[in-house]
């Protein structure tokens, strides 16, 4: 199962600048890995003294923005699982920023932030591992619109890429 295999169908249109970012033919779950690693490898080779920086005010740090990446994961396998068991409840959306300061992300080191992070892949590859390509196929409602399991999981791979090139061009 790689991304050439979605269809716009799958995701509202929001979610293309994600996919975008992911490349053609890319296989889900070596997709999850390598860009797990990829995650581990960028964010550790960032200086200890940029890690609570923000590139303007009211910004997020680069601690908060690995803890972004982390809790849409989370929240994005919830909707991936769900969608896979074909539960057709619709899945409501979140407000990434009220996720950011109970996260307490800027207090914490960022050995553990990467280890919460490579702990939560491994889960998500886990589950992932666990679904046919027919559980992946199965379309459901997030966000008000249509979603497919694979869609979910294709757009964290996307969204991973999107805001790591974000802190390369505004952070360091």
């Amino acid at each position: 199962m790689n991304t050439s295999d979605l269809k716009s169908i799958e995701y509202d249109p929001y979610y293309q600048r994600y996919l975008d970012k992911v490349p053609q033919g890319t296989e889900l779950k070596e997709g999850f890995k390598k860009g797990g690693d990829n995650i581990l490898t960028f964010f550790n080779s960032i200086p200890q003294e940029k890690h609570n920086h923000a590139y303007q005010f009211g910004k997020w740090t680069i601690k908060e923005v690995l803890q972004h990446l982390i809790d849409t994961e989370r929240i994005f396998m919830h909707r991936c699982f769900r969608i896979a068991r074909a539960d057709k409840t619709p899945l409501s959306s979140f407000d990434q920023n009220i996720y950011v300061e109970p996260s307490h992300a800027n207090v914490k080191t960022m050995a553990a932030l990467l280890e919460e992070f490579r702990i939560n892949r491994l889960a998500s590859i886990n589950l992932l591992n666990s679904f046919t390509d027919e559980d992946l196929e199965q379309i459901g409602n997030a966000n008000s619109g249509a979603m497919s399991a694979r869609a979910a999981a294709f757009t964290i791979i996307g969204h991973d890429i999107w805001h790591t090139e974000i802190v390369e061009q505004k952070y360091l």
